[in-house]
Formats: C-alpha cells, sequence, structure tokens
C-alpha cells in the first residue's frame, strides 16, 4: 500500500484505463505530482507535514529567503521547477536556543526595530565626470580584509526575494556574480530591496542614482554589485566603466563593501557636474545576538542582524518533493488512496469525463476527511494555553521587544 506503484494501479481502475497505451505510467505519475505537490497542503494541513526548519546566520546578513528545491526531472524527461521546500513558518522560533519574537506583519516589526535610512551630503563632490569616484562611508570601523569576527556593525546589505531567485532559473541564494553584471538585468525590478543608494543631480536637474543590487560578488560575498535602477518589470542594468566596459573583479569596481562601507570605483551613469554633491543613504546597523525575526514575502529577516554565525530553529510546514520512480515508497502509506483519488480526479476533469468525476466525488472528499482526521486528533491532544497554563519561559524574553534597533 505505500508503493508508488499501487497508486498507479489505483488510479488506472478509477479512469477505467488499465493499458499503458491509452496513457503513460509518466502521465499518470505527473499528474500524482500536480496533486501532491500543488494541492494537497493548499486543501489541507497535514500534522504529518510539521517540522522544523534549522539553518546558521552569516555574519552581517539580516535576510533570508525560504530555501527552494532543486529541479526535479521526472520520468520521461519532464522537469519540476524549483518550488519552496517548505509551506510556510510559524513560531516559536529559536536562536542558539533562546527563544525569538516572532512576527508575521511588518508594522509591528518595525515598530520596534525600525529601519532608519541616514542620508549623508556630500561625500564627496561631482568632478565633471561619471567616475570613477571611491566613496567612504562613515561610521564603520574600517575592518581589515578579510575582516575580524564576530563584527561589531556594518550596513545593511541589497535582497533578491524568492521570486527574483526563481527568475534567474538556478538555486544560488543569494545570487553571486563572477564581477560582469549578468544577472542584474534577468531580476525583476520587484524583486529587489536595495539598502545602499548613491544620489546626485545631472546638469539638467534630473536625478542620478546608483543603488546596490542584491547580487554579490563571488569570491567574496561581503561586496555587493551596484546598479543602474530601471522600471519594472525588467528594468535594472549593470554600472559600465566609463561607458564601455563592465565591472572588473581584480579592482572590486562598481561595488561596495558592506563590512567597511567603501564603495570602489563607481561610475555614474552620468556626468556628475563639478562641485555638485553627492550623498549616501544607507542602513547602519550594530550587530549581535538576534532577539526577533520577522517572516514576510518568503523571508525571514532578523534584528539585531547577526554578528556571527548562531543556529536559527523555528516551526515549519514541509512542502514534499515530487515522486520521481514507480517504486518509490509514499511517506505516509494512509494517504495512498487519496493521492490516486486525488490525481484521478484531475484526470478525469482534463478529459471531460463528467459522469465518472461526478460519481467518484463524494469517495474523494470521504478520503481527504479520513486523512485529515488523523491531524485532528493531533491537534485536539494539545491543550490550549491560558495564562494559568505553564507556558515555558517564553515571556521572560518579551523584554528584548522594549531594547530598540541597536
Amino acid at each position: 500500500m505505500n508503493l508508488l506503484k499501487d497508486i498507479l494501479t489505483y488510479i488506472r481502475r478509477i479512469i477505467k484505463s488499465p493499458s499503458n497505451g491509452e496513457i503513460t505510467d509518466n502521465l499518470l505519475i505527473d499528474y500524482v505530482n500536480r496533486f501532491w505537490i500543488m494541492d494537497v497542503d493548499a486543501r489541507i494541513q497535514l500534522f504529518d507535514f510539521k517540522t522544523k526548519y534549522q539553518f546558521q546566520t552569516q555574519p552581517g546578513v539580516d535576510q533570508y529567503n525560504m530555501p527552494l528545491y532543486n529541479i526535479q526531472v521526472q520520468p520521461g524527461a519532464q522537469q519540476i521547477a524549483s518550488f519552496p521546500v517548505y509551506q510556510g513558518f510559524t513560531g516559536p522560533a529559536f536562536v542558539d536556543g533562546i527563544p525569538l519574537n516572532f512576527y508575521t506583519e511588518r508594522h509591528l516589526f518595525q515598530n520596534i526595530w525600525p529601519t532608519y535610512m541616514q542620508t549623508l551630503i556630500g561625500n564627496p563632490v561631482g568632478n565633471g565626470t561619471a567616475g570613477p569616484y571611491t566613496l567612504q562611508l562613515p561610521f564603520l570601523s574600517n575592518l581589515p580584509n578579510p575582516p575580524v569576527f564576530p563584527i561589531s556593525s556594518a550596513i545593511m546589505r541589497g535582497h533578491v526575494d524568492i521570486t527574483g531567485i526563481i527568475a534567474l532559473n538556478q538555486n544560488v541564494d543569494p545570487p553571486v556574480d563572477a564581477g560582469t553584471g549578468a544577472l542584474i538585468p534577468l531580476i525583476p525590478t520587484t524583486s529587489v530591496n536595495s539598502q545602499v543608494f548613491f544620489t546626485s543631480t545631472a546638469a539638467d536637474g534630473s536625478n542620478i542614482v546608483v543603488q546596490d543590487s542584491g547580487v554579490f560578488l563571488s569570491g567574496n560575498t561581503n561586496y555587493g554589485l551596484l546598479m543602474n535602477p530601471g522600471k519594472a518589470p525588467f528594468g535594472n542594468q549593470a554600472l559600465v566603466n566609463g561607458g564601455a566596459l563592465p565591472f572588473t573583479y581584480q579592482t572590486n569596481q562598481n561595488t561596495i563593501n558592506y563590512l567597511t562601507g567603501v564603495a570602489t570605483n563607481v561610475y555614474f551613469p552620468q556626468a556628475i557636474p563639478s562641485g555638485t554633491p553627492i550623498s549616501v543613504q544607507a542602513n547602519f546597523y550594530q550587530l549581535g545576538i538576534p532577539r526577533s525575526v520577522l517572516y514576510y514575502n518568503n523571508t525571514l529577516t532578523f534584528r539585531a542582524p547577526p554578528n556571527t554565525q548562531y543556529l536559527v530553529e523555528m516551526d515549519a510546514y514541509l512542502t514534499p518533493a515530487a515522486f520521481l520512480t514507480q517504486s518509490q515508497a509514499v511517506p505516509f502509506g494512509y494517504m495512498s488512496e487519496y493521492i490516486a483519488r486525488g490525481a484521478a480526479r484531475k484526470i478525469l476533469s482534463d478529459t471531460g469525463d463528467w459522469d465518472q468525476f461526478n460519481f467518484y466525488e463524494p469517495l474523494f472528499h470521504e478520503q481527504e476527511s479520513l486523512v485529515h482526521i488523523r491531524s485532528q486528533r493531533q491537534w485536539t491532544s494539545t491543550r490550549n494555553q491560558t495564562i494559568y497554563a505553564n507556558q515555558g519561559n517564553f515571556g521572560n524574553y518579551n523584554y528584548n521587544q522594549s531594547s530598540g534597533g541597536v
């Protein structure tokens, strides 16, 4: 009862197609995966899919995307593109075993941990050319390269969200570039959350803007590639060297070092008139052990940003991986008939066999109810927490909410 082959046999009985010549096993597996991956988690929340998600933070990095599955290949060479490993995250959350305050609404998180974007004017001034300019952000400790860990302070980094990672068709997060800037125009502008901006005014009074792209330099991910921002959907462009050449890895050209605050050999999209101030906008932060986490836009944001590696753990609901072979075991045998009826239901609707569809529909819902009962029994065995119940010591950490953004 727990083999994919048994599910395929049962599907054939329902759709009345016993022959592989009428509908192939490979196509049946595709329907099984469509139901298993796309429908089950949306129809019912199963306790069996509740699990723990854990990862190590990276020093100075405050935002982390939900992980993606690698591309999977079904029988018949059909590819299943990247999709999230988890359906979502829930509290409680812990960092090195210490409870974190868990948020899902930005305004509540921002009220406690405000993102104060500081504007610094005149660093330096234009000289009548587009560049190169070397720009030094203040307030940082001029750390050596490589830096000494743990880091005390840094500027927040640009970020590419999960949609942008999927658009690149490569499961590398954050995206890294050899120095050419080729990835920048491939990422939707709506997927980029820039954190560093260099601005000035052109001779005609229009804005000149350069900002970080959320793409990092391969070989040293403490360097962010700067870009010329554009309009949606794919308007962002890499900066060039004097109007001709792209980034150069050797000189870290058109990059910002997030630890030292130095932007090296920056070329603006157009000439900056002599004496015109060049301003910088950035979010400076004192790093430390995270006390709060925001889950929003499939991204986890930590405050304070981590100054070193920390183990993060939180509850999550797993999105199961695809079935790829006939002999593959179904992880939960009691779901076999439910999976078979769900896949058969899709086939009957696609082929327009509404008589069979309507006949089997009550039986499909019966199986769904039976599968859900297992989770309902588990939920009902959990006592609701009250002010009189033993809720552990999580409340003792609420003082962190008033500790501010430093």
